[in-house]
């Protein structure tokens, strides 16, 4: 199963996270003290999604 890039940004975004710059591949998030690199694709896996949670220092959600 796979998680809509969208609704991880939004989940990002709501916990203080915003847009620092895009990469060649990837945007990239930070909150001033974590810095996250999210694929450009329209879905994210689902355990990949929770990683990416776990390394922004957020509660897993997907």
């Amino acid at each position: 199963m796979s998680v809509k890039r969208r609704d991880l940004i939004k989940y990002l975004e709501d916990n203080g996270f915003y847009l620092l710059r895009e990469g060649r591949h990837h945007s990239i998030y930070t909150n001033g003290i974590k810095t996250i690199p999210i694929k450009r694709h329209r879905s994210v896996d689902r355990i990949t999604a929770n990683e990416l949670c776990k390394q922004a220092v957020l509660e897993p959600k997907f």
